[in-house]
């Protein structure tokens, strides 16, 4: 594994799929002629709208997001990650999944979201995401690559759950992505710092892309998409408005960083 640029895009996707599909293959155009080989797109990137809608297209959501993924990686020939679409399983549910493609357009590792975020919030907006979601059952796949180095693959709210990034971290992951939607309210609180203690605990990148602005209604995301580097320095951080994170993983960096804090040698319970 030698070093390459990762890229963490920034949407404000709305309850249009083309209007969105379009938005992300512009973004994904900035990000590779910057020179990013690795691409992550962030949760809801192709619909971000009310449930009920989504549930209603997830048919179409799913294919054209799917679909969409192929082309642009095998276009820009760059391993891209879809982080977060409707895929129907029935009784009007979806699981939310993430896709990692290779540039040859073929499927490297799919996940669906597991932890569900419903919550109330004091801002009066309400969440329930296991109405329409159904939650996966497997833990999220390690994507070994000589190119990229080993991949893990997670979903917004699953990163407030760090048992989850300890076993992709036993897994050997040299980065891990966390594709978002993450709300205005919490996000200005516990978004980066999450993410830092993330990267510190199991001495890997942190990829992770975001939803930001208004996408409809009252709702609103945080943005300030983030690369993190294994020490939990912020190494970029797309701001508030649609655009991308870019900066360099270098598998050095997580060897001289794991060789001054070997935390994971140190492991007392499994």
């Amino acid at each position: 594994m030698k070093s390459y640029l990762a890229a963490a895009i920034q949407m404000t996707s709305v309850p249009d799929l083309a209007q969105n599909l379009a938005q992300a293959e512009d973004l994904i155009d900035l990000a590779v002629r910057q020179g990013a080989e690795l691409v992550g797109l962030p949760e809801n990137f192709s619909f971000l709208g009310e449930e009920a809608q989504k549930v209603a297209q997830a048919a179409e959501i799913a294919r054209q997001s799917e679909q969409f993924l192929k082309t642009m990686a095998q276009r820009f020939q760059i391993a891209l990650m879809g982080g977060g679409f409707p895929v129907p399983v029935g009784s009007g549910r979806v699981y939310n999944t993430a896709l990692l493609i290779g540039p040859d357009g073929t499927e490297l590792a799919r996940y669906q979201k597991i932890h569900l975020f419903d919550v109330n919030l004091p801002d009066g907006n309400t969440y329930e995401e296991s109405v329409t979601v159904k939650a996966g059952t497997a833990l999220p796949p390690i994507c070994a690559s000589d190119r990229w180095g080993n991949l893990g693959l997670s979903v917004c709210y699953d990163v407030r759950f760090p048992e989850l990034y300890r076993h992709l971290s036993r897994q050997g992951a040299d980065a891990l992505f966390v594709p978002a939607a993450f709300t205005a309210y919490t996000g200005k609180d516990h978004w980066q710092v999450l993410l830092q203690a993330r990267a510190i605990e199991n001495t890997c990148y942190m990829i992770a892309p975001a939803q930001t602005g208004c996408h409809y209604g009252r709702r609103y995301s945080h943005g300030h998409a983030l690369i993190i580097d294994p020490w939990g320095i912020v190494l970029a951080d797309a701001g508030e408005k649609p655009g991308v994170a870019i900066a360099e993983i270098d598998p050095h960096r997580i060897e001289q960083v794991r060789a001054q804090m070997p935390s994971l040698k140190h492991r007392v319970f499994a």
